[in-house]
This record gives structure tokens, C-alpha cells and sequence, in this order.
């Protein structure tokens, strides 16, 4: 089970449980150990003894969430980082200034914040653009195009786009396809297997589940690419510790029962938004009125545990969320998704809050857009939870 591919064919999860994880060799310890030694003994001046000299370079606990992430993704190439963002960023520091990116147009703000604020003043240039008709990705192509780089389901829209299509457009074109695969995770959709060069996620989330680490990973099973960002892990430094990468192979064992509960408390609660009376829209890939249903259900296992939705305006054009969230006991009023807890939030002014506004009325992202994450709470609980939310918005109408 060591290998980071799925080459005895088990399932998510097995894998999720076993993969990169044998017993140890010394001890016999069924759990990956947590080894915190920042430096290895050599034999000699540059006589390696193992695979390690030094935890930056790698680290044996790193080593087996490498190997499981990769498992899950279909990968042959694991690399962790020390969140998502820097995960992000590696992927893109595999680019040179001058070089081009087309990105979804609705995609997570912390994301929008390292396109337009950090790789854009080393000459990064980025369009953002609705990647919803492969067609128009194609026509937006330029001569110094290197990646497409998409979220699906994205943040906060739950929009859904063709992996396989735009797989095909970048193949053509000699394009990197990197999807962020946070939001549905290798238990609900494998991009790789759709065609995508790479995928990245912020290991705090699902991954994690627990809201208490934060990481990030890359994977791929094209060498050149992860060559590059081996290199970059050792030498610009942005890895996790062993504890993290401990807490993340922790919570990976039960990300497949966690996910299976969070995909059908999500299922109970859509219902009840899509019949509130003070819900003017939900966003949820499992709605078949959702533009892109058609193509979740043929790319992905389950529609997952995000919801957004717009609450109604009141006579005055504001919306009240402000009083919704705070009526809500249960939800936490918190960024950050994934979690065994529920949270709730306002995209405008929290995760998204990096959008210029023109951005984000583009994008859909108004003041009255609630994003939910729903957790494993009883699911009772979770709908008495709305509905006092929902009592305290009518009366701040």
C-alpha cells in the first residue's frame, strides 16, 4: 500500500486508510509516526543514509500524506505544502513572467488575491473568465497562454465546468490544466482521471475535516511539473510540519463516511431553502435547475456539502443577513468550510472580501449570498437552525 499510485487497484476508501501509511519498520506502530527531526544522520560528508538529510527537503511523516494524497487523486506525484495558497502559488511560480493564465471567474478570494496581487507584480498576467463553453476558453487562448486554472465547483457559485472539455482545449493548445478539486474532493470527483494536468487543494478542509490544521497539496502524475514543484517545496520553504501532515492523515481515514454525511445533510437542507419564502435563489449542483447539473452528474459521485443562497431584499434593497447569521446557534458564523461543524457566511465581506465590488457583482457575490458548509451535526438541528435565522431576518426587515 506504500505506493503513491493505486496500483493493487483498492478503492478511495482503502486507500484513504492505508495508502502510504505501512506499519512502521522499527516499532511495528499500525499509526504513521509523527517524526519531528529537522535533520537526518549521514554516513558521511554527503553519503546520504536514507532518503532524508533535512525536513525541508523531506520528511518521513510528509512522505506518507504525499503518498495518500496522490493515492486518492489517481497521482504518481504527491507534493505538500504548507496551505493551500502555497500550494497555489508553486504551481504558479512553475510559470516565468510574461506568461499568461486563463482563471474562472469565480473562484475562491484567496486565490484572486495571489493572481492580482502577488504573481501579477513579477509579470504573471491573469484573465479571469466564465469557463462554463469550452469554446470561449479556446477563443480566449493567446500566444503566451501556459495554464488554465479552474475551481468546480467553484466559490462561493457552486458553478460547475466540464473537466474533460476544457482538458481538451489546454491538450491541444499545449496548455497546464490545474483544477482546485477543495470543494469536492477526490471522494466525489478525480479530475486527473477527467484529463487535468494537476490538481491542487487546501488540505484544511475536507481533507483535514476538523478545522484545526492548515495545509495545502499539490498533485499530478506529469513528471516534468512535479520535478519543478519538488524543487520549489525544498527551496522556497513552504512545507508543512510533521505534526500537520500527522492531523491530515488522521482526518483523511473517515473523509469518505464524512463526506457521504455531508453530501446528504446538504441534500435535506437544499430542500428546505428552495421552498423559503425569504430564499430568492440557491446555489447547488445537485438542483436540476442548476446550469451545470448535467455535467455534475456525469463528472462527480455526489453534489457535496456547499451551499450558497441569496436571501431576499426588503423594501429599503438591503438584505438582512446580518441578522441571520447571528440569529444561528448552530452554524458558526466563521470562514473556512469542510469542517465536522457547520459554518455560515457572507462572501462580500469575508472570504471574498479581496474582490473589488465591480468584481463581485460580476461574479454573482452580493450582499444578501450566504455560503453555508454543512457539517455532521444532527440534521434536526441544522434545519431549526435556518428557521431562527430566518425569524430574525423577517423581523430586521
Amino acid at each position: 500500500m506504500s505506493g503513491a499510485g493505486n496500483s493493487l487497484g483498492f478503492r478511495a476508501d482503502t486507500l484513504a486508510i492505508h495508502a502510504g501509511q505501512e506499519p512502521d519498520p522499527i516499532s511495528g506502530a499500525v499509526m504513521t509516526p509523527i517524526v519531528l527531526a529537522s535533520t537526518f544522520a549521514q554516513d558521511g560528508p554527503a553519503v546520504m543514509r536514507g532518503p532524508y538529510d533535512y525536513s525541508r527537503a523531506g520528511n518521513p511523516t510528509r512522505t506518507a500524506l504525499e503518498q495518500c494524497l496522490a493515492a486518492l487523486e489517481g497521482a504518481t506525484h504527491g507534493i505538500a505544502f504548507g496551505s493551500g495558497c502555497a500550494a497555489m502559488t508553486a504551481v504558479l511560480m512553475t510559470l516565468k513572467s510574461g506568461d499568461h493564465v486563463l482563471v474562472g471567474d469565480d473562484v475562491y478570494g484567496g486565490t484572486f488575491r495571489i493572481f492580482d496581487k502577488v504573481m501579477k507584480q513579477f509579470g504573471l498576467d491573469a484573465t479571469f473568465m466564465d469557463m462554463s463553453d469550452p469554446a470561449k476558453v479556446r477563443e480566449a487562448i493567446r500566444p503566451n497562454t501556459r495554464m488554465i486554472w479552474v475551481e468546480t465547483p467553484s466559490n462561493p457559485m457552486l458553478k460547475v465546468f466540464d473537466i474533460a472539455a476544457l482538458a481538451e482545449v489546454a491538450k491541444k493548445a499545449r496548455l497546464t490544466l490545474v483544477v482546485d478539486n477543495t470543494f469536492a474532493t477526490p471522494m466525489l470527483q478525480r479530475p486527473l482521471d477527467l484529463g487535468a494536468t494537476a490538481v491542487v487543494h487546501s488540505t484544511t478542509k475536507y481533507l483535514n475535516g476538523h478545522s484545526d490544521v492548515v495545509g495545502g497539496a499539490a498533485l499530478t502524475s506529469d513528471k516534468e511539473l512535479a520535478e519543478k514543484l519538488h524543487f520549489l517545496q525544498k527551496a522556497v520553504g513552504g512545507v508543512p510540519s510533521p505534526f500537520d501532515c500527522y492531523m491530515v492523515l488522521r482526518g483523511l481515514k473517515t473523509l469518505g463516511v464524512r463526506i457521504r454525511q455531508h453530501v446528504q445533510s446538504a441534500k435535506v437542507l437544499v430542500d428546505l431553502l428552495s421552498r423559503h419564502k425569504q430564499v430568492a435563489r440557491v446555489f447547488y449542483p445537485g438542483l436540476e435547475s442548476h446550469p451545470g447539473h448535467a455535467i455534475a452528474a456525469r463528472q462527480m459521485k455526489g453534489f457535496g456539502g456547499m451551499i450558497s443562497f441569496d436571501l431576499r431584499v426588503g423594501d429599503k434593497g438591503t438584505a438582512p443577513s446580518a441578522a441571520f447569521l447571528k440569529a444561528l446557534r448552530v452554524f458558526t458564523c466563521a470562514e473556512s468550510l469542510g469542517g465536522v461543524e457547520s459554518l455560515a457566511e457572507l462572501p462580500a465581506i469575508m472570504t471574498h472580501a479581496s474582490l473589488t465590488p465591480e468584481a463581485r457583482q460580476a461574479a454573482g457575490i452580493g450582499d444578501g449570498l450566504i455560503r453555508l458548509s454543512v457539517g455532521l451535526e444532527d440534521i434536526e438541528d441544522l434545519e431549526e437552525d435556518l428557521d431562527r435565522g430566518f425569524r430574525a431576518a423577517e423581523a430586521a426587515l
